[in-house]
C-alpha cells in the first residue's frame, strides 16, 4: 500500500499520536486504496475507455444535435446513466447531483439518448416546476412534443393516448405530470337508467345497465336474484364502484367539476381573457377576426404560435412589450377543452399497457421516501408501469437508512425481494423496513429495568425494551444499494469556470443586555417546568419549551406568554424588550449586511422560518424600507407555479431585498439575481436547509455567492445550527462526500433536532 506513515515508525509514540483523521489517512494512502477499489469494483462507465467506442460516439452525436449542449461533466453523467439503463439493463438509476448542477438538463439529455428505444418519457415533477420542465424541453430537444398532465384536461389527454395505442411516433414525446395530480383522487356517482317492466299484469320501474339495458340485481334472503328499484340501486352503488353482472360495463361515472361552458366560443373567450394585456374587448375582436377554431387550436396545442399572430396585412397583432408579457405568462398557461378529475396514476395502470412509457423521470426523488404517503405509493405504481426509472435528487438521504429503503423498494423491488426484504402477508412493509434498518442502518435498543410486584420469595423485576432509529447508513449498504446504480455529480466537478466561488460562514450575534437577561430568566424557568413534567412522564412540554426558546429572541419586540398545551395554565410571561421602532441586534446585523451588499451592487435573499403565527417578515420589510431598500416578501399565498414569474416581476421593479420562508423556494427556483443569502434562522429540516442555501449558486451565476447564517450567542439557536451541521455530515456519506471521521456516518445521536436540543438543555441546566 506504500510507505509506512512516519508517525507510526517509533514504538514509543504516545497512543494519542496513533489516531489519524480519515481525511489525512485518505490523503496519505488514497492512491493505493483507490486502485484496490477499482480492481474490486470496476466502474460501469470510464470516460477514458468509453469515449473510444462506436456506441459512445453515436450517442454523443445525438447530444451534439441538441439545441443546447451539456457541459462536459454533465455529458459524462448522462452517458453513465444511459449505459447503466440500456447496456447493463438495470431497471433504475439515481442521479445524485448537487443543487444547481442542471439535473433537469441532464434528465432531458438522457430522454433524448433513449428516444430510439424508449420514445415516450414520463416526468413526475413538483407542481410549481411542471411548466419549467416544458420550457427546458422545448429549448433543448428539437421537434419534441410535450404533453402537460397537470390541468383539468388531464383525463382528456390520457384518453387521447389510449385511443392512439399502436401508433408509432417519430418525434420524442415527453409527458410532464405534476405530483399532486399524480395522486389526486376523483369524485364519482352511480350511473344507471330506469325502465318499466311488465310483471304479472303490473308495471314496475327497475334500475338497469346503460349499455345492455339488463336489470341491476341483488341476491335476496332466499338466494334468488331480484331486480332493484332506482332508489335501492342508488343506495347499493353509492358505496363502491360496481360493474354490470351481465356485460361487465361500469355502473358509475365521473362528477366533473367546474361550471358548464355551452360553446367553444365562450371557452376560447375565457382563455383569451386570462392572458395579460388582453381584456374583454380585445378578446372579442380577436375572435371575430380569427375565429374560435384557429385560436383554440393554437392555445390547445402550441401556445407560442399565438405570440406571432399576424393580421391579414402580415403585421404582428401584438407589440414587443405585449409579446414579452404574454410569453412569461404562457410558460405556465394551459388551455383545456375538457374537464375530468380521474387519478392519472390509476388511469395509466388500468388503461395503458405496461411499458407504454419507456422512461420514468422522478424529479426531487427524495420527496417520495415516506412509507405511507399517497404520492410515494403513486410513484411506485408508475415505476412498475414504466420500463426504466431515473431518480433525480440533490439530497438522496436525510440521515436514516429507512429514507432509502422505501425509495429502493419502489424503483427496484426485485433486488429487495432477492435480499429477503419482503412485505408481510397483509402487505405491510414495517417488518421489512425494520430488518433493513437492523442490517444496514442504526437502531438503538434501550433496556429499562423496573421493580414490579413482589413474589412470595423474591422481589419481582420487569424489563422493557424500546427501539428507536438513529441516523447513519453502513458502508455495506452504500456499496450494495447506492453505488451500483448512482451517478454522483458535484458542482466543483463541472469546472470550465462555470461557477463562481461559494462561501458559507456563521456570524455569532451577541444579544443586548436586557434581551440576554430576559432570555436567561425564561430559559431557567421553562427548563425547570420541563424537568418537572418529564419526571412525571409528561412529554407535552417538550415542543413548547424548545420552540419558545428558539423563537423568542427573534420575536422579543412583542409580549410572549407561554401556556401549558393541555391545562392552558400560564408557565411564563415576558413583556417586549424592544419597541417597534427599535432594531434587534440580529436585525441590525442584517441591515449592515444589506448596506454592504448594496454598495457592491448585490441583491440579498433573506430567509425567515417565522412567516406564520410568529411572523417576522413584515417587520423586516418595514425596517429595511425605512433605510431606503426596496423590499418584497414572498408569501405562500403566491401560487407555487407563479413564484418564478412573481420574483422576476419584483426584480424588474428594482428589488434590493427579497424576504421569504425557505420552504417556499427550496426546490426548482433559480434565484440567480440574489448572490447573497442570509439565514435569520435555520429550522430543523436538513433537506430544506441544503436546498435553500444553493438557490443562487447554480449554472448561470456570474457573481461569487455568499451564504450567511445568523445566530444569537448563548442561545439554543447556536446549538440548533451545530446539530444541523452534524445531520448534514451524515447525509453527505451517501452523496459521495466523506466527513473527517468515518464514524460520523454511524452517528448514534439519532433523535430529532428538537429532542437533541432538549437533551443538551437539560444536561447543561
Amino acid at each position: 500500500m506504500g510507505a509506512i506513515h512516519p508517525q507510526l515508525d517509533t514504538p514509543e509514540q504516545d497512543a494519542d499520536d496513533l489516531h489519524m483523521p480519515l481525511a489525512i489517512f485518505i490523503d496519505q494512502f488514497g492512491e493505493g486504496l483507490l486502485e484496490q477499489l477499482r480492481r474490486q469494483n470496476p466502474p460501469i462507465y470510464d470516460p477514458d475507455l468509453d469515449t473510444q467506442t462506436p456506441v459512445w460516439r453515436a450517442r454523443q452525436d445525438v447530444l451534439d444535435n441538441l439545441t443546447r449542449q451539456p457541459f462536459e461533466a454533465q455529458a459524462h453523467a448522462v452517458h453513465a446513466v444511459v449505459k447503466l439503463l440500456l447496456d447493463h439493463n438495470e431497471p433504475a438509476a439515481v442521479l445524485n447531483a448537487d443543487m444547481g448542477t442542471g439535473k433537469t438538463m441532464m434528465a432531458i439529455c438522457v430522454a433524448a439518448l433513449m428516444q430510439s428505444t424508449h420514445p415516450r418519457t414520463l416526468i413526475v415533477s413538483p407542481p410549481h416546476l411542471v411548466y419549467k420542465w416544458r420550457r427546458e424541453i422545448l429549448a433543448t430537444v428539437p421537434g419534441a412534443k410535450v404533453w402537460i398532465l397537470n390541468g383539468p384536461d388531464t383525463l382528456r389527454k390520457l384518453l387521447a393516448l389510449r385511443n392512439a395505442l399502436g401508433l408509432k411516433t417519430s418525434k420524442p414525446e415527453l409527458f410532464v405530470l405534476g405530483r399532486v395530480r399524480m395522486r389526486m383522487g376523483f369524485h364519482w356517482k352511480p350511473a344507471f337508467l330506469t325502465r318499466q317492466v311488465l310483471q304479472d299484469g303490473q308495471r314496475f320501474r327497475f334500475a338497469c345497465c346503460p349499455d345492455c339495458m339488463e336489470p341491476i340485481e341483488r341476491e335476496n334472503a332466499d338466494g334468488e336474484m331480484m331486480p332493484l328499484s332506482a332508489e335501492a340501486a342508488a343506495l347499493m352503488l353509492a358505496d363502491r364502484r360496481c360493474k354490470c353482472s351481465h356485460c361487465d360495463s361500469t355502473l358509475w361515472t365521473l362528477i366533473r367539476a367546474g361550471k358548464r361552458i355551452d360553446s367553444m366560443h365562450d371557452l376560447v373567450l375565457g382563455a383569451l381573457k386570462q392572458m395579460p394585456t388582453i381584456g374583454d374587448k380585445t378578446a372579442r375582436k380577436l375572435l371575430s377576426i380569427f375565429g374560435e377554431d384557429l385560436l383554440g387550436g393554437m392555445l390547445d396545442d402550441n401556445v407560442y404560435e399565438f405570440l406571432n399572430l399576424m393580421d391579414e396585412t402580415g403585421e404582428l397583432v401584438f407589440s414587443d412589450r405585449q409579446a414579452m408579457c404574454m410569453e412569461r405568462s404562457l410558460a405556465s398557461f394551459e388551455f383545456s377543452i375538457g374537464e375530468g378529475g380521474y387519478q392519472a396514476t390509476e388511469f395509466i395502470k388500468r388503461y395503458l399497457p405496461r411499458g407504454y412509457f419507456g422512461l420514468l423521470v422522478v424529479d426531487e426523488g427524495h420527496e417520495y421516501k415516506n412509507e405511507g404517503s399517497a404520492q410515494g405509493q403513486a410513484m411506485g405504481v408508475l415505476a412498475s408501469q414504466c420500463q426504466k426509472t431515473l431518480l433525480l435528487t440533490g439530497t438522496l438521504m436525510g440521515g436514516y437508512a429507512d429514507d432509502l429503503f422505501h425509495l429502493l423498494w419502489r424503483i427496484n423491488p426485485t433486488q429487495m425481494i432477492q435480499d429477503g426484504f419482503k412485505p408481510a402477508r397483509n402487505g405491510s412493509m414495517g417488518s421489512a423496513a425494520m430488518a433493513f434498518m437492523r442490517e444496514h442502518g442504526v437502531l438503538k435498543d434501550v433496556y429499562k429495568e423496573s421493580t414490579g410486584p413482589s413474589h412470595r420469595t423474591a422481589k419481582g423485576k420487569q424489563m422493557t425494551v424500546r427501539t428507536s432509529k438513529a441516523p447513519g447508513f453502513g458502508p455495506v449498504g452504500i456499496m450494495r444499494y447506492v453505488v451500483p446504480i448512482t451517478v454522483f455529480l458535484k458542482l466543483r466537478d463541472i469546472g470550465q469556470n462555470v461557477l463562481p466561488d461559494y462561501d458559507e460562514h456563521f456570524i455569532n450575534v451577541p444579544m443586548s443586555q436586557a434581551q440576554d437577561e430576559a432570555y436567561q430568566r425564561m430559559a431557567k424557568h421553562l427548563v425547570y417546568e420541563l424537568k418537572k413534567a418529564l419526571a412525571q412522564k409528561d412529554n407535552s412540554l417538550l415542543g413548547v419549551v424548545m420552540n419558545t426558546l428558539l423563537a423568542w429572541p427573534e420575536c422579543c419586540f412583542r409580549p410572549e406568554t407561554v401556556r401549558h398545551p393541555r391545562s392552558k395554565a400560564v408557565l411564563f410571561s415576558q413583556g417586549p424588550v424592544f419597541q417597534e421602532s427599535e432594531l434587534t441586534p440580529k436585525e441590525q446585523q442584517l441591515l449592515d449586511l444589506c448596506k454592504q451588499e448594496r454598495a457592491h451592487g448585490r441583491k440579498v435573499l433573506v430567509y425567515s422560518i417565522y412567516s406564520g403565527t410568529r411572523d417576522t417578515t413584515a417587520r423586516l420589510k418595514s425596517h429595511l424600507e425605512m433605510n431606503g431598500f426596496k423590499v418584497a416578501v414572498l408569501r405562500a399565498s403566491v401560487d407555487a407555479a407563479r413564484r418564478e414569474d412573481w420574483v422576476a416581476d419584483q426584480v424588474e421593479r428594482g428589488l434590493d431585498v427579497l424576504v421569504t420562508n425557505p420552504e417556499l423556494v427550496k426546490t426548482g427556483l433559480d434565484l440567480l439575481e440574489f448572490p447573497t443569502i442570509v439565514f435569520m434562522q435555520s429550522g430543523f429540516n436538513v433537506y430544506t436547509l441544503m436546498q435553500a442555501a444553493r438557490r443562487s449558486w447554480r449554472i448561470g451565476q456570474k457573481h461569487p455567492v455568499k451564504v450567511v447564517f445568523l445566530g444569537y450567542s448563548g442561545s439554543s439557536q447556536v446549538e440548533c445550527l451545530r446539530l444541523m451541521a452534524k445531520k448534514i455530515a451524515v447525509t453527505q456519506s451517501t452523496s459521495g462526500d466523506m466527513p473527517d471521521c468515518g464514524l460520523d456516518v454511524l452517528n448514534d445521536a439519532g433523535d430529532s433536532i428538537e429532542v437533541q436540543l432538549a437533551k443538551q438543555l437539560l444536561t447543561n441546566a
